[in-house]
């Protein structure tokens, strides 16, 4: 476990995925064939103390969704890469534009698609109902599902590891 804090205290970026990741993975349309998504809370709440610990936060899809855009705009996400078919292209572009090394990076995943970001990041995450493949090239799995906690999970193992989680609670604490 000293190895995941010592790698989460380098972390300056974290990377979403969504389906699965910020959602169960359930795909669900109405009749008039609108798409609809359940987003956690505490999971936003994580993500927002975690950004204001000073950890930047991004999103990465290969789907493209008005929701993901709200969601984003909900939580004060600016980066986001949606459509993105390669993964690690959009990596690469975000690492390059913020002027960060991977190893200042977390991803949290939850398939195979995402094994090309996952296998170059700093700190590499996985929920606990990804595949095997996608589980060993994990440096860490989650105890919570996707859509249920898991965002939230990363947020506060990196906000422990950087000595910030305390602070972040304090305001709820008085």
């Amino acid at each position: 476990m000293q190895d995941i804090y010592d790698r989460a205290k380098r972390i300056r970026l974290a990377v979403f995925d969504v389906d699965g990741v910020l959602t169960d993975g359930t795909l669900h349309y109405s009749d008039s064939g609108a798409e609809v998504k359940a987003f956690n809370v505490r999971d936003g709440h994580g993500m927002k103390m975690l950004q204001a610990s000073g950890v930047r936060l991004a999103i990465i899809t290969r789907r493209k969704s008005r929701l993901v855009e709200l969601r984003a705009e909900d939580l004060g996400i600016d980066l986001l890469y949606q459509g993105a078919m390669d993964k690690h292209a959009a990596f690469r572009e975000l690492l390059a534009r913020l002027k960060l090394d991977a190893a200042a990076a977390a991803y949290l995943a939850d398939d195979v698609v995402d094994l090309p970001v996952l296998r170059r990041c700093g700190l590499a995450v996985a929920v606990p109902d990804a595949p095997a493949a996608v589980q060993r090239d994990a440096h860490y799995v989650t105890r919570a599902r996707g859509g249920d906690g898991a965002a939230r999970e990363l947020c506060e193992l990196i906000m422990h590891a950087q000595g910030t989680l305390d602070s972040q609670l304090s305001a709820y604490r008085q």
